[in-house]
């Protein structure tokens, strides 16, 4: 497997890319959280590693200001994915509906996106790269959903048009 959020590239021949396995002393450097500042609003989110090694994305979304959503990205080098059909994320959330995005070029203004809702216990939600759909600021784009040749961003966003706290946390993600 090859993994790239650690910057460990072994090859095992499983069919699968490790795109992230958090440990303790995993490094978030290439992670940047992204809130509603960037448009005027007040949103805070963080992302950490607990004493367990799993990244931890939390924060308090607020509507004020025009407000509503908090995300945090990861952008890498370019990877082909033709070979992959699906992402893997071992999680635990909060209860709360959360989206995963994909970019295949970390510039396009649009990411590729698939809303998943947690149920509060560690669980592998299971991506069809397939059912991603094209989207920008919230809209649904008039576009081909995830063309599945390459990726340059994962990301998640909560935005669910309403004053919460939130907390997801992530053990793995996995393209297979």
């Amino acid at each position: 497997m090859i993994k790239i959020c650690l910057l460990l590239t072994s090859l095992i021949t499983t069919g699968k890319m490790i795109l992230c396995d958090f440990d303790t002393d995993s490094k978030l450097e290439n992670w940047v959280v992204v809130d509603d500042v960037v448009m005027g609003g007040i949103s805070e989110g963080q992302l950490n590693i607990n004493e367990q090694g799993n990244a931890v994305f939390k924060g308090r979304v607020s509507t004020e200001n025009n407000g509503g959503f908090s995300s945090v990205r990861h952008s890498f080098e370019t990877i082909e994915t033709l070979e992959y059909s699906k992402v893997m994320i071992r999680l635990k959330g909060d209860g709360k509906q959360y989206q995963f995005r994909v970019k295949t070029a970390k510039y396009d203004r649009h990411s590729y996106v698939y809303d998943f809702k947690t149920s509060g216990d560690w669980e592998i939600i299971e991506i069809p790269l397939a059912e991603m759909e094209p989207r920008f600021r919230g809209r649904i784009l008039d576009m081909s959903n995830y063309p599945g040749k390459f990726l340059e961003e994962i990301a998640f966003l909560i935005g669910n048009k309403k004053e919460e706290s939130f907390q997801l946390e992530i053990d793995h993600i996995i393209l297979d």
